[in-house]
């Protein structure tokens, strides 16, 4: 971010200072530093967090973290090193997969893909040297519209987190295709990071094209599964323009959708105040 943003665009410019020094710092518990976003990739926090404390909350002991668009790797390594700090506040286990195509963009298939901003080969990837820094991620390498079936015969966790970070509209299109899986495979609200739903004044993402377009197709095409945002969490603006880029996929003809999972005593006895 330019300086003059900083100064005169950032809604918190103090506070994301000091939210910086404690990430730096690591002050505090995790779980501190996550409520208040001083975390790396705080995005990726949230969803896992989010995931794992709902799957706590349904007696589910395994879940599945997807980043697609895996590109260079620090994203899924990120998301490996929170999984690993919140399998220790929640009784869960969490499973991680990335899928990329390895050799970078593919050629953008129409205006959709926004080709005035991407090209094909941005983002290859190293793969011999990301598989030797993974901890405990699997990769799924291939064009994601073929290999997005390859994680459906997988005995995996049912998903519970999706970072969508492949940047064209076909090939969101082709990974929404995963939240076509049985509500078994499913965890009832799954907790989504879409990245590209703001690009820059060159992207100029808009509701015609690119990830905000693939998400109303999906959202038109399907009537029991739809992705929505939580509106509340873009009340939380000084914890970074991130809380604007998460949608939660509703999966309504999921079993557990309508179990109780929140607080238990919601009760407002009446009090003395004047």
């Amino acid at each position: 971010m330019k300086l003059s943003d900083f100064l005169f665009t950032d809604p918190a410019p103090v506070r994301r200072l000091l939210r910086e020094a404690i990430k730096r710092l690591r002050l505090g518990s995790y779980r501190f530093r996550y409520a208040i976003g001083a975390l790396d990739r705080p995005n990726y926090a949230w969803i896992l967090y989010q995931a794992a404390q709902l799957a706590a909350r349904l007696g589910q002991d395994r879940i599945s973290a997807i980043e697609f668009g895996v590109a260079g790797g620090n994203g899924l390594r990120a998301m490996e090193r929170h999984a690993e700090r919140i399998e220790k506040i929640f009784p869960v286990k969490i499973e991680v997969y990335g899928f990329d195509t390895g050799e970078g963009l593919p050629a953008p298939e129409d205006y959709r893909d926004l080709p005035h901003h991407w090209q094909p080969g941005f983002f290859k990837m190293d793969q011999a040297q990301l598989q030797r820094k993974l901890s405990r991620a699997k990769l799924i390498l291939g064009n994601v519209r073929e290999t997005w079936a390859e994680f459906g015969k997988l005995d995996a966790a049912p998903i519970a987190a999706v970072s969508h970070d492949l940047d064209f509209y076909s090939s969101t299109m082709d990974a929404l295709k995963l939240f076509d899986l049985e509500a078994a495979r499913l965890m009832p609200r799954i907790f989504c990071y879409f990245d590209d739903t703001f690009g820059t004044e060159m992207a100029l993402c808009s509701e015609f094209s690119g990830q905000r377009l693939a998400i109303d197709d999906f959202n038109r095409a399907h009537a029991e599964r739809k992705l929505g945002i939580p509106y509340y969490l873009r009340l939380k603006q000084a914890m970074g323009s991130w809380v604007n880029q998460i949608w939660i996929l509703h999966v309504f003809d999921s079993p557990d959708y309508n179990r109780f999972v929140s607080s238990e005593n919601q009760q407002l006895p009446l009090n003395d105040g004047a």
